[in-house]
């Protein structure tokens, strides 16, 4: 039996084929790298996807505890997805999106029907990054202002907005492509800016910093306010007591636009639909991709409300991308919900999230002096390791890249920005599957202790 089936449909076994050293020499040979020194990387070769677990060519085996980006909330080759898409191929693949279509319009309205209470309409897009990019956008032009805040620590994409808008290293390097951005600390208590000492005092002290800020900027210059319901790729901040809501009061006192960007977090991620919807808010715009269909066709987009909605209804909106809601992407995302529904996916990642992770990393933080704190909620956690514990001096370099390997070498994949451990597995795996991967991050902590000078 044949172990995978390569680009000409010829069934392969692992090893080391010509058919990996193909992939190799066409991938050195031709293909750019994102965020990469080229001459730098040595991408692995994957063979295929099942379930919650990878191959590369010469047959090691990862459960894979990232989802791939955080998008592939049900898993690789989920019959239920790639059967949509072949059917929708079948009777249409593709229709420019000025013309109605029947999936895109079914997706629209399933998304409505999930969000919040006032939500209008919904503006498709390729990915996340465009999406934040248009949200913006639509909050500029219904505002007739400029000034967007967002947060420091936080990832909302690469392109000119969106790497603007982007809170971290990452932006650097790009200058400042729309000069209309202005960031602010949100609440970390762990590393708290605000010498707080309480979720609740956190959540104070941010939101008066982002009064002040507001105030300092000038209210009557400042269209939006984005920000990652439960931070993502920088930490997973699950947002303290009362600091949301604080949020969506400043921005109607304000008269600013509140966008929530769900990119990470959206369908099913932290145990909702939609993350805002654990913390009693209604956002006027909700960015959108990833987990709407897994990525397995690129999809985006932007859950708008009727007030932002009833902006353009006489008033053209001044933009517009040839995929907008591709029906390829679309079936996808129609069969999510479906999927959602059949298979109880919310009911299981809050309860797997609730009965096995919490308790297994508060364990593993009472184990391991090199866990600093955890957190998260759903699939979606944190372990933020520290070498030092009294000074909560990050882990980083030689021994980050250690426990990384060490998790790789016993068959996981974690997702690893930063100092972080983060846990954020297909949604779909099971509970045997979950505690295995635990089980694989306990050892490795031992790595992590070894490189731990504090107490």
């Amino acid at each position: 039996m044949a172990d995978f089936i390569d680009l000409n449909g010829a069934e392969q076994s692992f090893g080391d084929t010509e058919a990996q050293r193909e992939v190799r020499r066409n991938d050195r040979d031709y293909v750019f790298h994102s965020w990469s020194a080229q001459g730098k990387i040595n991408p692995l070769p994957i063979a295929k996807g099942e379930g919650v677990r990878f191959w590369d060519y010469d047959g090691n085996e990862y459960l894979d505890f990232a989802s791939q980006l955080v998008n592939l909330n049900l898993g690789h080759q989920h019959p239920g997805l790639v059967k949509a898409i072949q059917d929708q191929a079948g009777r249409m693949a593709t229709i420019q999106p000025a013309v109605a279509n029947d999936v895109r319009g079914e997706l629209a309205k399933r998304i409505v029907g999930k969000s919040f209470e006032g939500a209008r309409s919904v503006f498709f897009t390729n990915g996340g990054a465009e999406a934040n990019e248009y949200a913006v956008r639509m909050a500029r032009h219904h505002t007739g202002r400029q000034k967007v805040l967002a947060r420091f620590r936080s990832y909302h994409g690469s392109t000119a907005t969106a790497i603007t808008l982007t809170g971290e290293e990452r932006r650097w390097a790009n200058g400042t492509p729309d000069a209309g951005v202005v960031h602010f600390f949100g609440p970390y208590q762990y590393r708290s800016e605000f010498y707080a000492e309480t979720p609740e005092q956190e959540s104070e002290r941010a939101l008066r910093h982002l009064e002040h800020t507001i105030q300092h900027e000038g209210p009557n210059t400042i269209a939006a306010i984005i920000l990652e319901t439960v931070t993502g790729t920088n930490g997973i901040f699950v947002p303290p007591p009362g600091y949301l809501a604080g949020v969506r009061e400043l921005c109607d006192r304000y008269g600013i636009v509140m966008i929530c960007d769900e990119v990470m977090v959206g369908f099913g991620r932290t145990g909702e639909w939609f993350a805002y919807q654990a913390f009693d808010v209604t956002p006027d715009l909700v960015t959108f991709a990833k987990g709407v269909n897994s990525g397995y066709v690129p999809l985006g987009g932007v859950v708008i409300s009727e007030k932002v909605h009833n902006s353009f209804v006489e008033t053209a909106f001044p933009g517009g991308l040839t995929y907008s809601g591709h029906p390829l992407s679309c079936a996808a995302g129609v069969a999510t919900f479906d999927i959602f529904e059949s298979e109880g996916i919310i009911e299981h990642v809050r309860d797997l999230g609730e009965r096995v992770i919490a308790p297994r990393l508060a364990q593993l933080a009472e184990k391991h002096r090199s866990v600093g704190e955890f957190r998260g909620r759903g699939m979606f956690w944190a372990l933020e390791l520290v070498s030092d514990r009294e000074t909560r001096e990050p882990l980083v370099g030689e021994g980050f890249n250690a426990t990384v390997a060490a998790c790789k070498q016993a068959g996981l994949w974690p997702f690893s920005p930063g100092n972080r451990l983060q846990i954020a597995p297909p949604l779909i795996i099971s509970e045997a599957d979950l505690v295995a991967g635990l089980d694989i991050i306990d050892e490795a902590l031992t790595v992590a202790d070894g490189f731990c000078t504090g107490a």
